[in-house]
C-alpha cells in the first residue's frame, strides 16, 4: 500500500479486473474521466450557487471547481491529441447507488451531500494512483500518479466543510456509514472502462 492510498480510508481496495477492464478500452476510460473531471467541477459550482449564504463553504468550492476544470481540461487535451472526441453524458451507475442514500431533510441533506461527494472523490483519487501504476505508457503513467497527488486531499475539503456546520461526531457518524455504502457501491457496479 501506497502513502496516498493509506490516506484514503477506503474500505475495500478497487480489483485489478477494474484496472485490466480501463486498460482494454482506455480511449472510453479517458472520455468518462473528462466527463467526471467536468462534473466535479460543476458540483462543486453548483454547491456554490445553492449553498451561498454559506461562508465557508464558498471558497473551497470556488477553489475546487476551477482545479477540477484544469483537470478536464488536461484530460480533453489528452483526448484530442490521441484523435478522439468528448462524449455525451451517461449515468454513472456507481454514483446513482451512492445518490440512493443521501437522506431528505434540509441539514440530513446538506450533510449527506457533502459527506457523498467525500467519498467518490476518494475512490477517484485511488483510481488514479492505480491508473499511474499500470497504464503501459510513461507519459500517461505520469500523468496520473501526477493527478492522484494533487486531488488525495479534495475529500478531506468536504468533511471539512461539515464540521464546520455540524458537530464532530455527527459528520464522523455519518461519514464512518457512507464509507460503508461506498463499499457497496463500488462492489456491485461491474468492471467497465470508466473511472467508477
Amino acid at each position: 500500500m501506497n502513502l496516498i492510498q493509506q490516506k484514503l480510508p477506503l474500505r475495500k481496495e478497487t480489483s485489478i479486473g477494474w484496472i485490466d477492464a480501463s486498460l482494454a478500452d482506455f480511449d472510453s476510460f479517458l472520455i468518462d474521466h473528462a466527463a467526471c473531471e467536468r462534473k466535479a467541477s460543476a458540483l462543486a459550482m453548483s454547491f456554490v450557487v445553492k449553498y451561498a449564504d454559506k461562508p465557508a463553504l464558498v471558497e473551497p468550492m470556488i477553489c475546487l471547481a476551477k482545479e477540477e476544470l484544469a483537470h478536464f481540461h488536461e484530460v480533453y487535451r489528452i483526448i484530442h491529441k490521441r484523435g478522439g472526441k468528448l462524449g455525451a453524458d451517461e449515468k454513472d451507475p456507481y454514483v446513482q447507488k451512492l445518490m440512493k442514500s443521501i437522506r431528505n431533510g434540509r441539514d440530513e441533506h446538506f450533510l449527506d451531500r457533502l459527506l457523498v461527494s467525500g467519498v467518490i472523490e476518494a475512490r477517484g483519487c485511488e483510481r488514479f494512483y492505480l491508473m499511474g501504476e499500470h497504464v503501459p505508457d510513461p507519459e500517461m503513467a505520469e500523468f496520473y500518479r501526477r493527478l492522484a497527488r494533487e486531488e488525495a486531499g479534495h475529500y478531506t475539503i468536504f468533511v471539512k466543510i461539515a464540521k464546520q456546520y455540524f458537530d464532530d461526531d455527527i459528520v464522523e457518524t455519518r461519514l464512518d456509514q457512507w464509507w460503508d455504502l461506498e463499499a457497496e457501491a463500488m462492489l456491485s457496479v461491474p468492471f467497465r472502462a470508466a473511472v467508477h
